[in-house]
């Protein structure tokens, strides 16, 4: 195993599981095989200068050409040798990149070969030594690399270099080689950026913007709806002035298909509602352009603004599983409970809660030989909760069923977690970890626990008021 192999080491899902000491004795114990490796290479003082030399300017300098200038330009000063790097442009092809006689051509290619291989060769005066990448990163190259293979550097004249000079160039090029893969890396993560802008322009407008005008086509019906109860109302009228019975049946059947509809609509309406401020809170723009959730805060009433909506999205599904949704406490509806919070992503901290327990819900005895299946819910003020005169409001869904099987209770807010007796159930493990991301966004905190009733969900947000922010 070289050094390059021993790295190779450090990484991987293995090391995810190792505590801090364990960790901090492995890098130990791989600084002393560093050391080690380092005698036996037995390199000069002015080659050890030259890798330290090529990791400063590697870092000082912006740029690919700047870079390759500086990797060509380490053996020509150390052993006066002229280079040329060709790079992998595809699985099959080496195309070349630069050269330090400033002459090449820079659309030549060349294919794998008896020189360009993943072994160094020798050919006359040129040795071709493969520039190999870091494998734990090839998932983020546009391609895998063959054999681990980024490109080919090729040094000249090297016939009459000792063996010790050699694996000297070798060790140097695979140092390169780890440099090379990391700008490449960062290369395609800009441009990875600048098409996710690119994107979200599109998004405002192929996606935003058209969904705005729903809410015209909303409106249109609504006075449709309208007109049809004014019809409808006007047909009654002279349907039971003397109308036969069958008549006033058709009258009053006619009466139910409008309200029938209108439900329908009020319904939908509400669903677009829902759906529409969750589209535009998840794609706005600027957590795309600052790579984190931004909030935007507003003043609003907890209970009409963020739950009671929420809620009636939900209502009708609970009832399709027999499953009982109730407001428990001194809670009441129209209780006003005015705070500062970003509305659309609190309100999908809830529909989160909510989903979970219309998935999880079990049925547990009702106290009268039956069972039942119950999920609560509810909100309160907790006085300096967050220090004195720093007031929280908790809010938390409750669903009846078994206890998760956690080790800790957070663990359940990690990003991927699933507990071992629900992971039978459909889902992603993000749900709840996205929960915990925009309440500790908001400086509040999340936490779970078995009540003896069901498994609780709650948050806690600062309570915080229009005046003291600076809202208006």
């Amino acid at each position: 195993m070289n050094d390059l192999d021993k790295d190779h080491d450090l990484s991987g899902d293995s090391l995810l599981d190792l505590t801090d000491d364990e960790r901090l004795a492995l890098i130990i114990e791989r600084i002393e095989s560093k050391f080690l490796d380092y005698d036996g290479y037995d390199f000069s003082r002015r080659q050890i200068l030259a890798l330290n030399i090529f990791f400063e300017l590697s870092q000082e300098l912006r740029g690919r050409e700047m870079f390759y200038a500086v990797c060509m330009a380490i053996p020509q000063a150390l052993l006066g040798l002229e280079s040329t790097m060709y790079l992998l442009e595809d699985e099959e092809t080496f195309a070349l990149a630069a050269c330090s006689s400033g002459k090449c051509d820079k659309d030549s290619t060349r294919p794998w070969s008896d020189v360009m291989n993943d072994r160094l060769t020798i050919q006359g005066e040129s040795m071709h030594i493969p520039i190999r990448g870091n494998p734990e990163y090839n998932d983020l190259l546009s391609f895998e690399p063959p054999h681990n293979i980024l490109g080919s550097f090729v040094m000249r004249p090297c016939a009459g270099l000792p063996g010790h000079a050699r694996l000297f160039l070798e060790k140097y090029v695979n140092r390169v080689g780890y440099q090379l893969h990391h700008r490449i890396i960062r290369a395609r993560n800009r441009e990875h950026i600048a098409f996710i802008k690119s994107m979200v322009q599109d998004i405002g407008h192929n996606v935003i913007v058209p969904n705005m005008y729903y809410k015209l086509y909303f409106n249109r019906l609504k006075r449709k709806i309208e007109q049809l109860h004014l019809a409808t109302t006007s047909i009654l009228a002279k349907v039971n002035k003397g109308a036969t019975p069958e008549l006033v049946d058709e009258g009053n059947h006619l009466a139910e298909i409008a309200g029938g509809i209108e439900a329908q609509y009020q319904e939908i309406y509400s669903h677009y509602e829902s759906t529409s401020m969750f589209l535009e809170t998840l794609l706005r723009r600027r957590h795309f352009e600052e790579g984190r959730y931004v909030l935007e805060k507003r003043d609003v009433n907890l209970p009409t603004s963020v739950v009671a909506p929420v809620i009636e999205r939900f209502r009708h599904r609970f009832e399709e599983h027999d499953i009982q949704l109730v407001l428990i406490g001194e809670c009441t509806e129209d209780q006003v409970i005015r705070l500062v919070l970003d509305r659309g992503l609190i309100s999908q901290v809830l529909d989160n809660l909510l989903s979970n327990a219309l998935k999880y819900t079990e049925p547990v005895p009702d106290g009268q030989g039956g069972e039942e299946k119950c999920v609560t819910y509810g909100w309160k003020v907790l006085a300096d909760f967050f220090g004195p005169g720093k007031p929280g409001i908790r809010v938390w869904v409750t669903s009846s069923g078994a206890p998760l099987d956690l080790n800790e209770p957070m663990d359940v807010f990690k990003p991927g977690f699933r507990a071992d007796n629900v992971a039978h159930k459909a889902g992603t493990g993000r749900g709840l970890y996205f929960v915990r991301q925009v309440v500790e966004l908001h400086g509040g905190k999340v936490a779970y626990k078995h009540n003896g009733e069901g498994n609780e969900f709650s948050f806690i947000l600062p309570f915080e008021q229009a005046q003291d922010v600076g809202l208006r």
